[in-house]
């Protein structure tokens, strides 16, 4: 999941072999689960506010904590 301010926008599938991992599982259970619905509805309120990084320049309070690709 990827998330702006606590705004989750979208996410990437893990391949079958990490979704299997009993690392992956547990750390997956400590998390909130959300639904193509809830992504869409978060996705629309960024795009309405110009903020989904998607689609729009958006500034960063720290690009050093990017990852360099």
């Amino acid at each position: 999941m990827y998330f702006i301010n606590g705004v989750p926008f979208t996410f990437d599938d893990i391949p079958t072999v990490m979704q299997d991992d009993p690392y992956i599982q547990i750390e997956a259970e400590g998390n909130m689960d959300y639904s193509a619905e809830d992504i869409f509805l978060w996705s629309n309120y960024l795009i309405m506010e110009e903020c989904h990084p998607l689609l729009f320049d958006v500034d960063l309070e720290n690009p050093d904590e990017l990852p360099c690709d």
